[in-house]
C-alpha cells in the first residue's frame, strides 16, 4: 500500500516540506527560486497521485485519508514560512489567516461527517480556489529576489502573488461557507431511524 505510486507521490509532498522551509529561511535569491521550484513540483504531484490512482486502479482508504492531509500540511507550512520570514507584502497576513481558518474548519467538518458516514464532496469552485491559491503561494515564494535570479526582475511577482492570495481568500470564504452550511444541514437533521426487525 505504501509503495503504490500514488501514495509514494503523496508522501513525497510531505517530505518536501522541511526542504521548502529551509530554502525560504536562507533568504537568498537562489533560495527563493529553489523554494518556488520545490513547491511547484510538490503541487504537480497533487495532480499525478490522483491521476495514477485512477489509471492503475490503486484507490485506497489510506490514499484518500493521506492526500488531503498532505495538501493541508504543504499549504500551512508554506503560509507560516512566508509569514515567519516576512515574505508576505502589505496586509498579506489577513488572507493567510482566512485560508488557515478555512482549512481547519473543513477538516473538522469532514471528521464529523465521516463519523456519521457522510462524504463532503469537493466542489468545482473549491478546485478553482485550490488552483488560485497554489499559484499565489508559488509566486510569493519566488518573489522579486527569485524572479531577479531568473532574469525576470521586471515582473511584479510580489504584487501578483498578493493579489491572487486575496482572490484565493475570497474564494476560500465562499467555499468554506458552502461546506459549513452542508455540514450544519447534516448536523441538525436527525439520523434516520432503523425499524426493529420483524418478529
Amino acid at each position: 500500500m505504501l509503495t503504490d505510486l500514488p501514495n509514494v507521490l503523496t508522501l513525497s509532498r510531505i517530505a518536501t516540506i522541511p526542504l521548502l522551509v529551509l530554502l525560504v529561511a536562507v533568504g537568498a535569491p537562489w533560495g527563493a527560486f529553489g523554494a518556488a521550484l520545490v513547491f511547484t513540483l510538490a503541487g504537480i504531484t497533487d495532480y499525478f497521485d490522483g491521476h495514477f490512482a485512477r489509471e492503475r486502479q490503486q484507490l485506497s482508504d489510506f490514499g484518500r485519508m493521506l492526500d488531503p492531509i498532505a495538501d493541508k500540511l504543504l499549504i500551512a507550512a508554506t503560509l507560516m514560512a512566508l509569514v515567519g520570514f516576512g515574505h508576505l507584502p502589505g496586509w498579506g497576513i489577513y488572507p493567510a489567516i482566512v485560508i488557515m481558518l478555512r482549512e481547519i474548519l473543513v477538516s473538522g467538518l469532514r471528521e464529523y461527517l465521516a463519523e456519521i458516514r457522510i462524504g463532503l464532496p469537493v466542489t468545482k469552485l473549491a478546485k478553482w480556489k485550490t488552483g488560485v491559491q497554489m499559484t499565489a503561494l508559488g509566486l510569493l515564494l519566488l518573489g522579486h529576489p527569485g524572479a531577479k535570479f531568473m532574469g525576470l526582475g521586471f515582473l511584479p511577482m510580489d504584487a501578483l502573488g498578493a493579489t491572487m492570495l486575496w482572490t484565493a481568500a475570497l474564494l476560500t470564504m465562499i467555499t468554506g461557507w458552502d461546506y459549513l452550511t452542508a455540514g450544519l444541514r447534516h448536523a441538525v437533521t436527525p439520523p434516520p431511524v432503523t425499524p426493529p426487525p420483524a418478529g
